[in-house]
């Protein structure tokens, strides 16, 4: 299948392109859909136009503070993480990882999965699967295989902070193979929203998300058809590419 690039993103080879650029495969709703607005209005940042949306009309937050408590999901965009941000392995292009995305995605059919809520994990708040999927699983731990040729191996310093958090000895076993801890049997389908919080501002911003998200219209059926490549030069990342499944 063909990728449909993101017109809005910066141009693949462009001259100010720093020397590492970070990638990730996310599962990213539509464009129009309305998840899709949800999400990138919760965050304040739409990662495929590149703009802020319009912001939500919020109850309980002012302007500031909810900026703040989205700082760190909006450094990555609204999106479901298949295969987590890395940089390209050496002598590897950006023009073959595009490829290589397009025929993981031409091999695979779209499903359906039961809708997503609203969740705390941990002290922080996302959307997960109101129900398991055995074809999401399937679907991540490909791409995490699939694409593994074109990581570069992590610093040490990578590894380090990542060793921060409590691991299993499996979750270090992903790590050290794959580079992310929290992949094939640890997988765990979440789109997340807000950075961690403690209880209180926590329950208010759960009650604050779940107004508005009863209004959007995105608790349906989560469709997916498509899978998305998202890049990372300064800042934020940016959606450059949308995939489509093959049938």
């Amino acid at each position: 299948m063909t990728a449909q690039p993101n017109p809005a993103a910066p141009p693949a080879e462009a001259a100010a392109r720093p020397a590492t650029p970070r990638y990730a495969l996310y599962f990213a709703p539509p464009a129009q859909s309305p998840l899709w607005r949800f999400g990138s209005a919760v965050l304040g940042y739409d990662a495929e136009a590149g703009t802020p949306p319009v912001p939500l009309a919020l109850r309980r937050f002012d302007a500031a503070r909810w900026s703040e408590i989205t700082a760190e999901p909006r450094r990555y965009g609204f999106h479901a993480t298949l295969k987590a941000p890395f940089r390209l392995a050496p002598g590897r292009r950006e023009a073959e990882l595009t490829a290589a995305c397009a025929r993981f995605a031409g091999n695979r059919a779209g499903f359906a999965c039961p809708g997503v809520t609203l969740a705390s994990i941990g002290r922080f708040l996302a959307l997960r699967l109101a129900a398991p999927s055995a074809a999401l699983d399937r679907l991540a731990a490909g791409a995490v295989a699939a694409l593994d040729e074109f990581r570069a191996p992590m610093t040490e310093a990578e590894r380090e902070k990542r060793l921060r958090a409590p691991l299993t000895p499996r979750q270090r076993e992903y790590l050290d193979r794959w580079g992310y801890p929290y992949v094939l049997d640890d997988f765990r389908f979440h789109m997340t929203l807000t950075g961690p919080l403690e209880d209180e501002e926590r329950a208010l911003a759960e009650a604050e998300l779940a107004e508005h998200f009863a209004a959007s219209g995105g608790d349906g059926p989560l469709i997916v058809r498509e899978i998305a490549l998202y890049r990372q030069e300064t800042g934020a990342f940016r959606l450059i590419a949308r995939f489509p499944f093959g049938s």
